[in-house]
């Protein structure tokens, strides 16, 4: 404004000659550009310059002037130039001319403008920089979204297709580019996009939308929805951009291109391009557009670079087929859209490869583009069921079926095994038809599954469900022995590689069995005598010496083994033919490849020869071909009596149980023992197959003895130490991978995996057979492998695989280790040796310390579980009797000395020290110690536990330099695992071994001197998780004292007189005065002194009369610890700094000296004399505490440690209302209150929490409030509940006010009070009418707003019974209740808001029928909606996904049902209404599906609706409902006929 002036003053002319003549000045060509620029500005933005239609006039002469300079009429510096776009843009998107344009005045722009603004875009794309078009892009925007500026653009159209085109290339440059993603190209571009699509659908000549869109917009519009999809967002690229404007435009573009490419009236000219000759109809005109041909050519030529092109192709190719079916397929379109495929496919580089050109051009990733490419086509294909095998077979010439073949094909001669499409292609193509694939099954087998190297498990995927696809298909076919034939010949081809991938992974194998159990057994065994000819005839003949035969030997092995295992076991009703077969199966498989094997392993060789591939891997095919055949063998003998097993017909004379007595080789005819022993040996030398086999015959052995009636113990422990033995070497190497569970790939790494997974698995048979040594083995490794798993497990993968820390932690957590006693104290011992291992060297050199005295190696701490396990034998010597007395003895003598010496550590100082990297060790086994169940320890093992936890309290203290916070937790864990050992079964056996008071005494002495260390972390919520903790476990451990009945007074007497001796100071736990005050050892005092005063006194009050002596003592000591309370309390408040947040700890404290004193007083009469009692010194705390307590709650948010512990200490000051400091009244409390909830950190869960606390606050302010104070209270209510508040959007305000409301329903009234509340009820009932209205309209507020106002609703009719007498304030409830959304709402919304509709209409028929009576449709209007939003949320959805999404529906299901049954059974005059809701309810039926477990709910309520139909209602329904909605009905009714009504007869006539 100054400058305008400043020009204007420097001009020298009068003003008015100014004001007249600046039209002149503006078109002279003696005024500098300069000088014109700022007299437009001043014109434009001053008042007193009066042009006529000068808006327009200044619009013009800017635009004539940009125009003129690209016009290349007047030369301008680009300054000038910029700033006359300025100038435009800032009249464009100026408030002066929006309100010009709004009040009706017509301004506007020339097309001349919309072409230089597409000329400046244009410029910018070729130069390929995007500077200095911030404004002219701003200009756009403007003109665009101001309907009188844009007509510029929508008037004429070939504008809009240049500035839309323009915008994509320079959207394209900017995301192709690696600089930052800005905002305003993209909001220019949907914004162009939008008017676009307004005019495309206004355009009449679908043939002149289509030039335009192929011509102008197809090629950048591509490329842009490409590099959308493809780019590499970042953090500093425009977030509105990332997620929502890229989301946006690429919708535009597939809108843009459908309606522009696939009208239906282009329909005939697509049909007439792509049908041949003899499928058109004779008499078609010849259309002259092209539309495929002209697609074809735009995406065939160069639009993009190089090195792009074919990926944009690619993914374009499978949008245009994708849109191109959402415009025309259906039915008797089918072949058309086929034609469309066929071509679009032409398109890519892939269809080039049947030619046989372009395979070794295509890089990995165009490889991966293409594939995806045209997996998307497929899927298109398949999804909108274009192929019919039979239609194109008869009236095609299979047209579809040769292009389909071919394409199978080129991917079987280009195999691309690493890429996931490729598999997923192949599946499609054989889900289409198998015969596509049929010819090349070979070629499939190999590539895509034998010889196919897939490690990575998105690749492995795709894989399984191909394989799975063939599987499914061939088994539906009945062809799975052809499937297996080609597996059988691919096998035996000569391998690709030397090591092969196994033939099943774990999850084939699955979806393996899920067919054999449905093939007819004849084809299985037709598959295996196959395998086995092959393997006699060709493979166990060449097998010695050469690896390629082996792998192929193992390969069979492994198809064999996999067969027998998941085929459908024999049984008595197995056919006799089946049977016979099964038992010559197994022999050939013994005689024709295990004896041979056999043969060939027990052959003697050289050490160097024993690391042989071939004979490494023939021995795990033998040892894995034995296994399998033994189990199934017994498998068989056991199932199926008319089974004969082998062995035993080969045995001749001896039985197969007789020989089942003997070694592992008496399982299997014709290998001898001599010969087993030398097998078995070689086996033994490699940690693979093999051993893993031989392992399980040993356990298969443990089995058949333990079937006998006379078990062979020796044979039994010999067999269990074996196996244990077997892998003890590998497991102490320490190296070992996951393993899928397949045993044909176990190596020297997988093995100790799969050996441990084996012995874990078998310990209920295994652990009563092996020694005490092994026992402990176990244990340890056990915990080794725990640790290790722990520590590595931020890295675990979620691979389905199995490791030794999975199975180790699944151990863990299951409910075996519990029952098996023996390992459980094995584990024990370990674990304790481990934190004694933890400790520094010289305290592990000191034998006198509790942990090391705990993990002695000597102390038969077991044999309290073995000695109810032996036979107690009569004869047998008393001095071996003594001997086990003496060593249980000697074990508790252990565990006493322990005690002794911990307490005195704890009670000399004389604690261990520990470095932060040693605590860390500490807190690792502590979270192993928690997986045990604690509470089920053996009274031994609980109190060894018991001890080593307090040991660790007690006898160890952290290092200066550790975290404050690691400490703090881990002294946290010590309490909460004493917690879970003092609720178990055997918790009062530790007081066998220590005084109660002992205990109490160590752990506050230690708590107490390490609490110096905390000083600078008591506002961390770690500390008060801590403070909780060591309450909980005094609590406990207090009330442990009491309930077992000895030495009670005496152990409470010791440990008050112990706390009442403590001083909190910085030094010594027993500081004899009051200086240097430690504010943590203040809290953990206090916390004592309370803890022990709350048990002691609910003890009191407990004890009969005859121990009233007793209860005295007690009483009498309390009164010094009351004493001590108060002054720590007050030390502590005046050690807390000024303006901090009080010490949670504090809180409970003073709200029991509060009710102590209170309770004190009132049975003293303090009425009587109300100034003496105010008088006490103790009041001013309470007063000073309640004012420090009424500043902090506002501003608490959800912090309910302090929150709950303050609202208790405020339900007791506010019973006694002459407490109040000053001029405090129970309003201030009330509206501190209502402040703290419109707090942004307290939700519903927050007050939900607090719910109860609040409740007794407002019970003891209101029946303590004058009914002055209860009004201003009311208004307070009353202005929270304002509209105002919703519209300001002041969400909490309103939540306030309602949850206040609920609370204030919850309160006991009466007198003036209980009047003045039920007047302004109906003002409360209107006002969350219009609060629900208002908020329904936002879904974030659903759970926030809308479900307290249906509680406080449902609240408010309750408690108005008999109160509430005009129906128009009930009936407004329904106002609410149909007003509330029940769809698209999130799970946890939609139970919340379905229970509060529940609620309320329960509420009214409960308390309010003569109402419902007089408004019973919107009752059922109400319920109507529940219902049908029950069955919509019910309906079957195929696999259901979340349980627990589900239950919440069965819930609500079930409340439906309830309702409909107390319809029926408590109101009759609703009977003329039963027609009319069961009409609702089978209009709604015939639309879904319901869930069966909803359907029985609702069935069920709905037949007693149905009770209530008399026989004209049944015959109105019939005649009234539509035909579909009608045989629904009868459905039903019949339904209702033949279960229902029957069952009710029934039960009426056994009815007195």
């Amino acid at each position: 404004m100054g400058e305008s002036r400043a020009s204007a003053g420097s001009c020298a002319v009068p003003m008015a000659a100014i004001y007249s003549g600046i039209y002149l000045k503006l078109k002279s060509a003696k005024t500098s550009w300069e000088d014109k620029l700022k007299l437009a500005h001043f014109a434009w933005i001053s008042h007193q310059c009066v042009l006529p239609n000068k808006e327009q006039v200044l619009l013009d002469w800017v635009s004539h002037a940009l125009v003129s300079y690209y016009n290349k009429k007047p030369e301008l510096e680009d300054e000038v130039v910029e700033k006359l776009w300025a100038y435009l843009d800032n009249i464009i998107h100026s408030k002066r001319l929006q309100n010009l344009l709004k009040s009706g005045k017509t301004i506007g722009l020339s097309f001349s403008i919309a072409q230089v603004i597409n000329e400046r875009l244009s410029e910018a794309c070729s130069q390929k920089t995007q500077q200095n078009i911030g404004t002219v892009l701003s200009c756009s925007s403007g003109i665009l979204s101001t309907p009188s500026l844009s007509i510029i653009y929508t008037a004429k159209c070939e504008l809009l297709v240049d500035l839309l085109s323009k915008l994509s290339k320079l959207a394209c440059q900017q995301l192709a580019s690696d600089d930052t993603v800005c905002s305003q190209v993209f909001s220019v571009l949907q914004l162009t996009f939008a008017q676009y699509l307004l005019i495309q659908r206004q355009q009449t000549n679908p043939n002149r939308v289509f030039g335009q869109v192929t011509s102008h917009l197809l090629q950048p519009c591509l490329l842009l929805r490409h590099l959308l999809t493809v780019r590499s967002w970042t953090q500093t690229d425009d977030n509105h951009v990332r997620q929502h404007l890229s989301r946006e435009i690429r919708n535009q573009v597939e809108t843009l291109l459908q309606a522009g490419l696939f009208q239906p009236e282009l329909f005939s000219s697509y049909k007439e391009e792509l049908l041949p000759e003899q499928e058109k109809k004779k008499g078609t005109l010849k259309s002259l557009l092209l539309p495929v041909k002209t697609i074809q050519t735009k995406l065939g030529s160069d639009f993009c670079e190089p090195a792009l092109h074919g990926a944009v192709v690619a993914g374009s190719v499978s949008l245009l087929y994708k849109l191109f079916l959402d415009s025309y397929c259906k039915a008797e379109n089918h072949l058309v859209c086929f034609h469309m495929l066929s071509r679009l496919f032409g398109c890519l580089r892939l269809s080039g490869l049947q030619q046989g050109v372009g395979g070794d051009t295509l890089s990995p990733a165009g490889w991966s583009g293409e594939l995806l490419a045209l997996e998307q086509l497929l899927n298109s294909v398949l999804s909108s069921d274009l192929y019919n095998v039979a239609s194109d077979r008869i009236r095609h010439k299979e047209v579809q079926f040769g292009f389909y073949r071919k394409l199978a094909q080129t991917l079987m001669s280009h195999s691309q095994a690493s890429i996931p499409a490729w598999f997923r292609c192949l599946k499609l193509l054989m889900s289409l038809n198998h015969l596509i694939v049929e010819p090349d099954l070979d070629d499939l087998v190999s590539s895509a599954w034998i010889d196919a190297k897939v490690s990575e498990p998105r690749t492995k995927k795709p894989q399984e469900a191909l394989i799975n696809t063939m599987f499914q298909t061939y088994s539906k076919l009945r062809q799975f022995p052809r499937l297996f034939e080609e597996v059988l010949t691919v096998i035996c081809w000569p391998a690709a590689d030397e090591l092969r991938q196994p033939v099943f992974s774990g999850g084939l194998t699955v979806k393996l069995r899920e067919c054999l159990l449905e093939l007819p057994p004849n084809q299985i065994l037709d598959i295996l005598c196959c395998f086995v000819e092959k393997c006699q005839t060709l493979i166990i003949p060449a097998v010695k010496g050469s690896a390629d035969m082996a792998l192929k030997l193992l390969s069979v092995s492994s198809v064999l083994h996999a067969f027998l295992f998941n085929m459908r076991s024999l049984d008595d009703v197995t056919p006799s033919s089946v049977v016979l077969r099964t038992q010559n199966l197994l022999a050939n498989m013994q005689k024709g490849i295990i004896q041979p094997l056999m043969e060939l392993l027990q052959a003697p060789r050289r050490e160097e020869e024993k690391s042989d591939l071939w004979l490494r891997k023939a021995s795990d095919s033998a040892f894995l071909l034995v296994y399998t055949w033994v189990e199934v063998d017994t498998l068989f003998d056991v199932s199926c009596s008319k089974y004969v097993s082998p062995a035993a017909e080969i045995a001749g004379a001896v039985t197969a149980s007789a020989a089942r007595h003997r070694g592992v080789s008496a399982f299997l005819p014709g290998v001898g023992e001599r010969c087993w022993e030398g097998v078995t040996g070689l086996a033994n030398s490699f940690a693979s197959t093999s051993k893993y086999c031989l392992e399980q015959l040993m356990l298969q052995k443990m089995k058949m003895t333990l079937m006998q009636t006379e078990a062979d113990l020796q044979a039994l422990q010999h067999a269990a130490a074996f196996i244990l033995e077997s892998g003890r070497y590998s497991m102490s190497r320490g190296e070992s991978e996951p393993w899928d569970g397949d045993i044909s790939t176990i190596s020297d790494l997988t093995y100790p995996t799969a050996h441990w997974h084996l012995v874990i698995s078998n310990l209920t048979i295994l652990l009563p057979y092996i020694s005490q040594k092994d026992v402990e083995y176990i244990g340890n490794v056990l915990l080794e492998t725990i640790v290790l798993a722990k520590a590595q497990e931020a890295d675990a993968d979620l691979e389905p695989s199995i490791s030794i820390g999975k199975i180790s932690l699944g151990f863990m957590h299951s409910s075996f280790l519990p029952e098996m006693k023996v390992l459980h104290c094995a584990f024990l011992t370990s674990l304790i040796h481990q934190f004694a291992g933890v400790l520094p060297s010289a305290a592990r050199d000191s034998v006198d310390l509790p942990l090391q005295l705990l993990s002695v190696g000597n102390i038969p701490w077991h044999e309290e579980i073995l000695a109810p396990c032996r036979p107690a034998d009569p004869l047998e010597a008393p001095s071996e009797n003594k001997l086990l007395k003496a060593e249980l003895s000697l074990s508790w003598k252990t565990l006493e000395r322990v005690a002794q010496c911990m307490v005195l550590l704890a009670k000399n100082g004389c604690p261990v020290t520990l470095k932060e990297s040693q605590l860390e060790s500490c807190l690792g086994l502590l979270e192993i110690a928690s997986l045990l169940k604690l509470d089920s320890l053996l009274p031994s093992d609980c109190t060894r536990c018991y001890l080593v936890l307090l040991s660790l309290l007690a006898n160890t203290r952290a290092s200066g330099s550790c975290s404050k916070l690691l400490l703090l937790k881990f002294l946290t864990t010590c309490f909460h695992l004493l917690r879970c050992l003092q609720a178990g079964r055997n918790a009062n056996c530790v007081f066998k071994v220590f005084h109660a008071s002992d205990v109490l005494e160590a752990v506050m002495i230690s708590q107490l001197t390490a609490s110096k260390f905390f000083t600078s972390v008591l506002t961390a919520p770690v500390w008060t998780q801590y403070l909780q903790e060591v309450q909980s476990f005094l609590e406990n451990f207090l009330q442990m004292i009491i309930e077992r009945r000895q030495s009670v007074r005496l152990n409470l007497e010791k440990f008050m007189s112990f706390l009442v001796s403590c001083k909190p100071g910085v030094g010594a736990a027993k500081s004899k005065d009051w200086k240097n005050w430690n504010p943590a050892a203040g809290q953990i005092l206090l916390m004592a002194f309370t803890t022990l005063c709350q048990v002691v006194t609910h003890y009191l009050q407990q004890l009969p009369e005859k121990k009233q002596q007793s209860a005295e003592v007690l009483s009498a000591l309390l009164e010094p610890v009351v004493l001590q309370m108060v002054t720590t309390v007050e030390h502590s408040l005046q050690s807390n700094t000024p303006n901090q947040p009080l010490p949670v700890a504090f809180i409970p404290s003073v709200t029991m000296l509060l009710k102590a004193d209170l309770s004190h007083a009132v049975k003293k009469g303090w009425q009587k004399d109300p100034a003496a009692f105010l008088e006490q010194p103790r009041i001013k705390l309470y007063q000073k505490f309640y004012s420090q307590i009424m500043r902090e709650l506002p501003c608490a948010g959800g912090n309910l440690q302090f929150l709950q512990p303050a609202l208790q200490f405020l339900a007791a000051f506010c019973s006694v209302p002459e407490l109040y400091p000053g001029k405090e009244t129970a309003v201030m409390v009330f509206f501190a209150i209502k402040k703290l909830l419109t707090g942004p950190a307290v939700t519903t869960q927050v007050i939900q929490s607090i719910e109860m606390e609040l409740t007794e606050v407002l019970v003891q302010l209101l029946g303590n409030c004058s009914a002055e104070e209860f009004y201003a209270i009311m208004r307070l209510v009353l202005q929270g509940l304002e509209m105002r508040n919703a519209w300001q959007q002041k969400d909490k305000e309103v939540l306030s006010a309602v949850t206040l409301t609920k609370l204030l329903l919850g309160c006991p009234l009466s007198g003036d009070k209980e009047k003045a509340f039920w007047f302004a009820s109906p003002q409360i009932i209107t006002a969350l009418a219009m609060q629900t209205k208002e908020a329904c309209q936002d879904q974030s507020l659903i759970s926030t707003i809308v479900v307290p106002i249906l509680e406080a609703v449902a609240a408010l009719l309750r408690h108005g019974e008999g109160v509430l007498l005009n129906p128009h304030h009930v009936a407004l409830a329904f106002s609410i209740l149909l007003t509330v959304p029940l769809d698209h709402l999130k799970t946890e919304d939609y139970r919340g808001v379905f229970l509060g509709v529940h609620e309320v209409l329960f509420s009214i028929v409960q308390c309010h029928p003569k109402v419902l009576l007089k408004a019973a449709p919107s009752f059922l209007n109400s319920f109507h909606r529940l219902v049908v939003s029950v069955m919509h949320e019910g309906r079957q959805k195929g696999e259901r996904g979340n349980t627990d999404d589900f239950e919440v529906v069965l819930k609500c299901a079930h409340l439906v049902e309830r309702m409909y049954t107390h319809i029926a059974a408590e109101m009759e005059d609703f009977t003329v209404f039963s027609a009319f809701i069961v009409a609702h309810y089978v209009t709604e039926l015939q639309k879904v599906t319901l869930h069966p477990a909803v359907k029985k709910h609702l069935t069920e309520g709905i037949y007693r609706i149905l009770d209530l139909c008399i026989e004209r209602d049944i015959k109105f329904l019939n005649a009234s409902l539509p035909a579909g909605v009608r045989e629904v009905f009868k459905d039903l009714y019949n339904d209702y006929n033949h279960y229902h009504k029957a069952k009710k007869q029934g039960e009426e006539k056994y009815t007195a």
